[in-house]
C-alpha cells in the first residue's frame, strides 16, 4: 500500500486528489494540508511514503516545507512531488535542489498523476525531458556560475561519471544502454552505485549533482 499526503491550499484541489487516490485500492490517503507548516505537521505525524506539495502557497511556500522534509533525517524515505500550474515553473530547479522527486502538472490527467505516485514511491525520479533541458540550460547554457563539483565526486569510477552525466540528459537506464550498447542492468547498477557513494536521494538529485559538478556526455570521435 502507497501512503500518500497531500499539501495544497486551494480546497477544490485537495477535494479532487483525494478522491482520485481514495479510488484506488493500492494508494492510501493519510493526511492532508492547506500550507507547508501544516503540511510538515502531516508528514511528521504519517511519515507517508510520497507527499504531492503545492509550489506557492500563503504563510510558509512549498519550497521551503520540502527543504524541511528532506533535512529532517527522520524523514529520509519520504518522496515529495511538486504540484504546480506550469511544467517550466521558475522554481524547478530551487525544488530540485532541495530534494523533489519531480513534478506533476494540476492539469495532468488522472492516470498520469496516479502513475507518478506509483513512480516515486517505487524510487525513481520523475523528471519530463522538458524539465531537464530546463536545468541544464539555467547551469550550463548561461554561464553563469562555475561547476561546483560535489565533494564525494572523486569517489565515482570513471564509468559512474559517464552514466550519471547521461542520467543528467534525461534519458532513461533503457536509452542510456541503447547509446552506450550494454544492458539496462549494467546501467541500473552504476547508477544505483553513483547515488550511493553521492548519498542522493534519488535520481532527481543525481541529475542536480551532475549538472553542478559539470558533468557532461563525453563527445563521439
Amino acid at each position: 500500500m502507497i501512503r500518500v499526503a497531500v499539501v495544497d491550499d486551494q480546497a477544490l484541489v485537495r477535494m479532487g486528489l483525494r478522491t482520485l487516490l481514495e479510488s484506488e485500492v493500492d494508494i492510501e490517503l493519510v493526511g492532508e494540508a492547506a500550507d507547508g507548516r501544516a503540511g510538515i505537521g502531516v508528514v511528521r505525524e504519517h511519515v507517508p511514503d510520497v507527499v504531492l506539495m503545492d509550489i506557492r502557497m500563503p504563510g510558509l511556500d512549498g519550497l521551503a516545507a520540502l527543504r524541511e522534509i528532506t533535512g529532517d533525517p527522520a524523514l529520509r524515505a519520504v518522496r515529495v512531488v511538486m504540484l504546480t500550474t506550469f511544467e517550466l515553473d521558475e522554481y524547478v530547479f530551487d525544488a530540485l535542489r532541495g530534494g523533489a522527486s519531480g513534478f506533476v502538472l494540476k492539469d495532468a490527467a488522472p492516470e498520469e498523476l496516479l502513475q507518478a505516485v506509483r513512480v516515486v514511491a517505487d524510487g525513481a525520479s520523475l523528471l519530463s525531458p522538458s524539465v531537464t533541458r530546463r536545468v541544464i540550460d539555467r547551469f550550463s547554457g548561461h554561464g553563469t556560475a562555475a561547476p561546483v563539483s560535489h565533494p564525494e565526486l572523486h569517489r565515482l569510477t570513471e564509468r559512474e561519471r559517464e552514466i550519471m552525466a547521461w542520467v543528467a540528459t534525461g534519458r532513461s537506464n533503457d536509452e542510456i544502454a541503447a547509446d552506450l550498447v550494454v544492458s539496462p542492468a549494467t546501467v541500473r547498477t552504476h547508477v544505483s552505485r553513483a547515488m550511493v557513494k553521492l548519498n542522493a536521494r534519488d535520481r532527481a538529485q543525481l541529475v542536480v549533482f551532475a549538472i553542478q559538478s559539470g558533468l557532461t556526455v563525453p563527445s563521439p570521435d
